[in-house]
């Protein structure tokens, strides 16, 4: 993987969980920026903008994916240029079929729907690496292994997925990421 063509997709609501929410995201952009990923999420504001500035301000390239036709909103001042595609499985794929990293926090349905779509693509398709980062996302992710939605299985590994609870947290991840990419995302935590 050359340090120019990484990709890293960002899931992350318009709306916050929390002030600590906003924080992570933008400190998760400014990481991805300085190590070189180009950042795509959804474009618009919330989480997704925080992203995209902390990547814009260490000169990052951040690609919006939407759909054709989709009147959503402007997209946020820190994007470098937009994908619009036919359909949201077409959407989908770009995220999840390029993808060094997915990387998941706090958000609604539409966050909720790409965070299943990439877990059941990194289990069934290729194991891209799955990281839930950030309080509100570890706590769906212990929801999920409560209700039995998520859970491991002989023909269902899931070392893939990564709980990231902080910066700092993602910080070594990501460093274990760039430095052995085969190396998913196995014992960061």
């Amino acid at each position: 993987m050359s340090h120019t063509n990484r990709t890293a997709s960002f899931f992350g609501g318009v709306v916050p969980g929390s002030v600590a929410d906003l924080e992570l995201a933008y400190g998760i952009g400014d990481a991805l920026g300085a190590a070189g990923f180009v950042l795509q999420h959804g474009g618009y504001n919330g989480l997704m903008e925080e992203a995209a500035r902390g990547a814009a301000d260490r000169g990052g390239q951040v690609v919006a994916v939407s759909l054709d036709g989709m009147e959503w909103g402007e997209f946020n001042p820190y994007i470098s240029s937009s994908v619009h595609l036919p359909t949201m499985g077409e959407r989908l794929h770009r995220f999840l079929d390029g993808a060094d990293v997915v990387i998941a926090l706090g958000g609604g349905v539409g966050t909720l729907h790409e965070l299943t779509a990439a877990l059941w693509y990194a289990g069934n398709i290729r194991p891209v690496p799955v990281w839930l980062c950030g309080p509100t996302a570890l706590r769906l992710a212990a929801f999920l292994r409560e209700e039995r939605w998520l859970f491991e299985s002989p023909t269902r590994p899931l070392s893939f997925l990564c709980e990231i609870a902080d910066l700092e947290g993602f910080t070594r991840a990501l460093s274990a990421l760039v430095a052995a990419p085969s190396a998913v995302s196995a014992g960061v935590r």
